[in-house]
């Protein structure tokens, strides 16, 4: 009985807790108006939420504006979401929180074109050549921890992508890093959508180790295992997306002459985010390494007349920048990251100051939980490899990143109107001896090193009070505390490959 009734308590508390959060629930927002950005690409309505924040003033800062030059002792008044005011000597408006950040830098908040940060599941559907379909917006993890860390590293933005083992893969999410928000909340509103195509050894499965089960025959190989059948696929794909496309304008168009009993067209959702590329719809993110592939794969989009946004990795790319930027193509590659693979042995630290000085939009990205925590050292790099200047190297995390993803009238540089994507740095962010204070997103405060701080105490002092509270409870079990605890380990454990 006392079970039941621990239940039923338990029950009725988790009840009461969503009823509160329901009545908390902000309104769903409205429906954005369309919107026309970099290359006529229209944005496209999703279910993010947008919260009023309070009015947050930040004073005596030395503010790397990103494209408007660097301002010393100037203050920043964040309002309703957005960047208020950039200037000196602003007054807090009534209920604003004022934070002092003399001597302090700050920035926007980072971003990162190239990311599978809090994707849960694995990030390739790699069974078929062609997974189109698939959306990794539908594996968001909003709970994992390395949200939180890079918030630490001052990110505020990531281009969720789908993995690489596929010629034309997953579609992408582009996401605001709401720590404790649900997975909605951090869709970034109005993103235009993109999809993730990939060129190479991963596709080929070149440094694939094939699975043997003694008895049985071994798994047939996917196609394609070659370059010229990466692009084989690609082609095919793209001819059906037309032959479909077709069907379905023939569809409306007798629809709008006012002829009935009209059957529609069978959905297909494999080529219907391909009919968006070639309507200008949807960006193509393409994973490449080698110059030749990359130069494949431009000329197979002006074979079907459409436009590829960015070139991810491109480690190559300095060899072909008069090309890329011949396309209005962008290019995401690491600071110094090659070598680990043969298509990545030709690479150098140069890649993208020479990009950037053929007009090329470059960015450094982390592809990876770990260097998405030190873009700002990444981005400091290209100082040194390549002589950029200060801006120039912000620009590969900020700005550039944002116009990659279709997202720099609201998101990149700071300035009046943008969203109040914001990172308080204890100095200069190119400096390794700098760390961030403070990230806010869209107004609201997400990381905070003072409140981190103080929760590690609290957080310190709880487990020291559940361990004693174990300890009293499962005498057999506790951790150093109470009588026939657990049985000792053996005096010798035996050779190590025995244990």
């Amino acid at each position: 009985m006392k079970v039941t009734g621990l239940i039923a308590a338990l029950l009725a508390s988790v009840l009461t807790v969503q009823a509160q959060a329901q009545a908390k629930a902000p309104a769903k927002a409205k429906k954005l108006p369309v919107d026309t950005i970099r290359q006529g690409l229209a944005t496209f309505d999703d279910r993010s939420i947008v919260r009023a924040a309070p009015p947050v003033l930040i004073k005596n800062a030395t503010v790397m504006t990103v494209t408007k030059g660097t301002l010393t002792n100037t203050d920043l008044l964040l309002r309703g979401g957005k960047i208020a005011q950039i200037g000196k000597n602003l007054v807090a408006p009534a209920g604003a929180t004022t934070i002092d950040a003399t001597g302090k830098f700050v920035t926007p908040g980072i971003i990162d074109p190239h990311s599978h940060s809090m994707a849960d599941g694995g990030i390739n559907e790699g069974s078929r050549s062609v997974t189109s379909m698939v959306r990794v917006r539908d594996i968001m993890n909003p709970t994992a921890v390395v949200i939180y860390r890079e918030l630490a590293g001052g990110v505020t933005t990531i281009n969720l992508l789908h993995g690489s083992a596929n010629t034309i893969g997953g579609q992408n999410a582009v996401i605001k890093l709401k720590w404790g928000r649900p997975a909605d909340e951090m869709l970034f509103p109005g993103a235009p959508p993109g999809i993730k195509f990939a060129l190479g050894e991963n596709v080929t499965q070149k440094n694939n180790t094939p699975v043997v089960v003694a008895g049985q025959a071994p798994a047939p190989r996917r196609y394609p295992q070659s370059r010229m059948g990466q692009e084989e696929i690609i082609r095919d794909a793209f001819t059906r997306a037309l032959d479909y496309k077709a069907e379905w304008d023939d569809y409306r168009a007798r629809q709008a002459k006012g002829e009935k009993d009209l059957v529609a067209p069978r959905r297909d959702l494999e080529l219907e985010p391909l009919v968006e590329i070639l309507e200008g719809k949807r960006m193509v993110h393409s994973h490449s390494y080698r110059a030749d592939e990359m130069l494949m794969l431009l000329e197979l989009a002006d074979e079907f007349h459409f436009h590829v946004q960015t070139l991810q990795h491109g480690l190559e790319g300095y060899k072909i920048a008069s090309e890329i930027a011949a396309h209005n193509t962008g290019l995401s590659t690491f600071a110094d990251s090659w070598g680990y693979k043969i298509e990545a042995y030709d690479a150098i630290a140069y890649n993208v100051a020479i990009l950037m000085r053929h007009g090329v939009v470059a960015t450094v990205n982390s592809d990876d939980d770990g260097r998405a925590r030190r873009l700002n050292i990444d981005a400091a790099k290209m100082m040194r490899f390549g002589g950029l200047t200060e801006d120039e190297a912000l620009r590969t995390v900020t700005i550039n990143g944002a116009i990659q993803l279709g997202i720099d009238k609201r998101v990149g540089s700071l300035e009046t109107g943008k969203d109040a994507d914001v990172v308080i740095w204890t100095g200069d962010p190119l400096s390794v001896y700098s760390r961030v204070e403070t990230t806010l997103i869209d107004g609201e405060v997400f990381f905070d090193r003072q409140q981190d701080l103080a929760m590690r105490d609290q957080m310190a002092k709880e487990r020291a009070d559940l361990e004693k509270e174990d300890a009293l409870m499962n005498p057999r079990t506790g951790r150093g505390g109470g009588t026939g605890g657990n049985p000792a380990a053996p005096a010798n454990p035996g050779p190590k490959e025995n244990r």
